[in-house]
């Protein structure tokens, strides 16, 4: 007799996923005070907080139904049972999505090895299929353009009040309008459907706070976002942008997820989906803080994907690292890393310490500079999809992740990324001509990371990527540390010729020590390239730049870190 019915094991389920987004949402309408109050510290605390929630929640119900039911008595019937109850207890909520996924979450930590089917997760989604009857207009505010931009957005400023007063509303107005009408034009403000949409919900994100909205005109869409600051307790417009490709800069994958209120999180990136077309939906997903959600997302993507496609998974293109196998789809734009089972003797590290940095990533901010990343266990792909050379790599260094069936290839353990041109090939393909703008960003993206206390210890071109905006990221993890832990020493000069001309190191070195003095021959192997990095960006190779910058972070100090700036303008702007 079963002691805990399939109704109990869905509502125990149901009933932690409800906490769970009660809590969630609670750490994120905290978000305007922080930002009313200028409370920094709080705001990189209450992002790593949101994050950990997820598999904190999924932990505790795990181990609530392993107390209440036994193991033994969650079977594949019992399972089948419970996932239909918890359907039927989800269909009213506006956020089924994600409680599918939270479902999924639990099976998988419950059964670990069972493999999913629809009958007992949701492989796909049962709303995706289904009205849920609620109008998008229930998410943003729209204004009518007959009076004019200026009226529209006076009403805009009217209706979005703030804690702290606006600093200077006209010239702030005058500012939004002046941008808002070099991108439309007299014609499409003038078609009778012309309307603003302005989502409802202020996005809160490190220092800023953003409006998102977009210019609707028959067929025609234009992006809109906002970019506010707290200046000195006064909200002022920092930025207005309208250009495609920096609205969606400003929702990369290499930057920390909005604090964002989204009751419909559906119609919120639809959206979002409108306003970027070139986003894909698990990537805006976890731009809005639902990041196993865009997992799920992203598996489901990737499932369709390989129906429509033929061609094999490789190794990825670059050189082969010393921890991670890496190996790719080329029609997908996403790379595969697993951990290998040994690894490069200069490696001392091990297998769950490589875990650790992966996660250390995952919640710290990343400033736009390191690639965001997706952890999964147990997955199956197509064997045939596999190149034959790609799986003998894969059975000869991660023996341990990956096992082989006829027609399957399991692999234990991986995480994704978004798939970047590695800054070395990029180098090599490159016209000369275009190797500065791209260098100088190399540079920025390792001050900017300094500047946010992250060390990425190994700094090889080969471990940072180009993105599609020419933007340089870094991605390869193994070896990032606080920038605090960092002892950042200059050379000592020789006392004799022997030691001047000794091949190895004659004075000690700790296992934290750095110089930076080294970094020019350690980086680049071609001069050329060097030469531009130096006179870009000497600071780097100076000690004293590395130990100023510590001190700043160590005296409480935070950069600003704003996508729409260019990054000279950004650069060390630090406040306490």
């Amino acid at each position: 007799m079963r002691l805990f019915s399939p109704r109990q094991v869905a509502q125990t389920i149901q009933d932690g996923f409800a906490t769970y987004r009660h809590r969630f949402i609670q750490i994120t309408l905290g978000a305007p005070d922080r930002f009313d109050q200028a409370d920094w510290l709080a705001v990189q605390q209450a992002a790593a907080d949101r994050i950990e929630l997820y598999e904190a929640s999924v932990t505790d119900v795990s181990d609530t139904l392993r107390a209440r039911v036994g193991p033994e008595n969650l079977n594949a019937d019992v399972w089948k049972e419970t996932r239909d109850m918890y359907l039927s207890m989800i269909r009213e909520r506006t956020d089924p999505e994600l409680a599918e996924t939270f479902f999924n979450s639990i099976f998988g930590r419950i059964f670990n090895q069972q493999k999913r089917t629809p009958e007992l997760v949701f492989t796909e989604s049962w709303f995706a299929g289904h009205q849920q009857g609620v109008s998008s207009q229930g998410i943003a505010m729209v204004y009518r353009l007959t009076a004019g931009a200026d009226d529209a957005f006076d009403q805009v400023f009217d209706d979005y009040a703030f804690g702290i007063p606006w600093a200077q509303r006209s010239a702030d107005r005058a500012r939004i309008v002046r941008t808002f009408e070099s991108y439309v034009s007299p014609q499409l403000m003038a078609d009778t459907d012309a309307r603003l949409e302005v989502l409802k919900s202020v996005f809160y994100r490190n220092k800023g706070a953003y409006l998102v909205a977009r210019f609707v005109a028959g067929t025609t869409q234009v992006p809109l976002v906002i970019a506010l600051v707290n200046d000195d307790g006064e909200v002022r417009v920092d930025a207005v942008v309208m250009d495609s490709e920096q609205v969606s800069i400003i929702f990369s994958f290499t930057r920390a997820y909005f604090m964002v209120d989204v009751p419909m999180p559906t119609e919120f990136v639809d959206f979002l989906q409108a306003m970027m077309p070139d986003k894909a939906r698990p990537e805006l997903y976890t731009s809005i803080g639902f990041y196993k959600h865009g997992k799920t997302e992203l598996i489901r993507d990737m499932n369709h994907h390989l129906v429509r496609t033929d061609d094999a998974f490789v190794e990825a293109p670059g050189i082969r690292g010393l921890v991670m196998a890496v190996f790719t789809l080329p029609s997908l734009p996403v790379v595969f890393k697993l951990i290998k089972d040994r690894f490069g003797p200069s490696k001392m590290m091990s297998r769950d310490a490589v875990k650790r940095t992966y996660q250390l990533v995952k919640v710290h901010d990343r400033v736009g500079r390191m690639a965001d990343t997706q952890e999964f266990h147990n997955l199956e792909f197509p064997r045939g999809r596999f190149s034959p050379a790609l799986l003998e790599e894969l059975l000869s260094s991660c023996a341990n992740t990956v096992e082989l069936s006829d027609d399957t290839v399991l692999i234990k353990h991986l995480y994704t990324e978004r798939r970047m041109i590695p800054l070395n090939l990029w180098l090599q393909d490159a016209p000369k001509d275009q190797w500065k703008p791209v260098l100088d960003d190399y540079g920025w993206a390792i001050k900017q990371m300094a500047a946010a206390n992250i060390f990425p210890g190994d700094m090889l071109l080969k471990n940072f990527g180009v993105t599609r905006h020419h933007r340089v990221v870094f991605y390869d993890y193994d070896e990032i540390s606080y920038l605090t832990e960092v002892n950042f020493r200059k050379v000592p000069e020789p006392q004799t010729p022997e030691q001047e001309m000794a091949a190895e190191p004659w004075y000690s070195v700790g296992i934290h020590d750095v110089f930076p003095e080294e970094f020019p021959t350690f980086l680049f192997t071609d001069p050329e390239p060097r030469k531009i990095f130096m006179q870009l960006h000497p600071e780097i190779f100076d000690p004293r730049w590395w130990q100023d910058t510590q001190k700043a972070i160590e005296a409480g100090q935070l950069m600003d870190f704003f996508p729409y700036r260019g990054d000279h303008q950004a650069a060390f702007n630090w406040s306490i």
